[in-house]
């Protein structure tokens, strides 16, 4: 009896987690079938009167939606890759090498970690700008790609790999260039998944850093794309959610596709 009623309490809970996390995904996207004004009526109301299926094909139909769309993906892989080379770079570098002022320098990249991004915002923006970058691709991927979180992730999982594999492959006559790409990279699959998958998210929900960087529509992100489809048809409140619905599949998708991977980097990162 001890171990029935434990075992209803431990999946009851479990179900209301889910419940609470998957709750508001599921009325956004059943939202986006209602009319204008049958999202925000009262008394409140889950499933719509008559199902609508104007607000989503309208949206697939929009060229600047779906361009938005393309333009947010390929840059988000572009900064998923370009984090990934530069932060395992450095994380295998504070892991594993030997140069002057180290200590020093790995001060700094975990300093970095609780400096909030709001905090230098504007003298980023000043930085660009006398850059040139502006209204490029190049805003958006390049000034990020570096996180003190992500290096200190990677180089507690390098930390945990064998030494006698460096010392093998020390003794075959490879350099530290070589023992990175034939061993490290090749073990750190699941590290790599969690932190590609970071780096997309996070570019795919970047809202503030595009609004101050990118004027050009052609280059809108998704995030500020329905952000000006808000302000301009206010009262279009099915088709905001179905626009949201839309921006918001990529990353479960990614999810789905990556979950077991996530989940055991993070497991065996955090056992190192």
């Amino acid at each position: 009896m001890t171990r029935l009623l434990g075992w209803i309490l431990r999946y009851g809970i479990a179900a209301l987690f889910v419940v609470a996390a998957v709750f508001p995904l599921a009325w956004m996207a059943v939202a986006g079938f209602k009319a204008k004004t049958e999202v925000v009526a009262t008394p409140f109301q889950f499933f719509p009167e008559v199902w609508r299926w104007d607000n989503y094909t309208q949206l697939l139909a929009d060229e600047s939606f779906l361009r938005s769309l393309g333009v947010t993906f390929a840059g988000a892989v572009l900064f998923a890759a370009l984090s990934l080379t530069v932060n395992a770079l450095g994380a295998y570098a504070f892991a594993r090498l030997d140069f002057a002022f180290k200590r020093i320098l790995w001060v700094v990249v975990i300093t970095t970690m609780f400096i909030p991004g709001i905090a230098i915002m504007l003298t980023s923006f000043v930085v660009v700008t006398q850059l040139g970058m502006l209204d490029t691709l190049a805003v958006l991927v390049i000034p990020g790609a570096a996180s003190g979180m992500q290096v200190f992730f990677l180089r507690q999982y390098y930390l945990g790999v064998p030494v006698a594999l460096e010392e093998a492959a020390q003794l075959d006559g490879a350099g530290p260039w070589r023992i990175f790409t034939r061993i490290f990279v090749p073990l750190s699959k699941g590290a790599f998944v969690v932190v590609g998958a970071t780096s997309f998210l996070a570019f795919w929900n970047a809202y503030v850093w595009p609004v101050l960087t990118i004027t050009d529509p052609e280059l809108f992100q998704v995030q500020q794309y329905l952000a000006t489809f808000r302000s301009d048809r206010a009262s279009e409140m099915g088709l905001l959610m179905a626009g949201s619905t839309l921006a918001a599949l990529p990353v479960i998708v990614l999810f789905l596709i990556f979950q077991r991977q996530i989940i055991a980097g993070v497991r065996i990162t955090g056992l190192k």
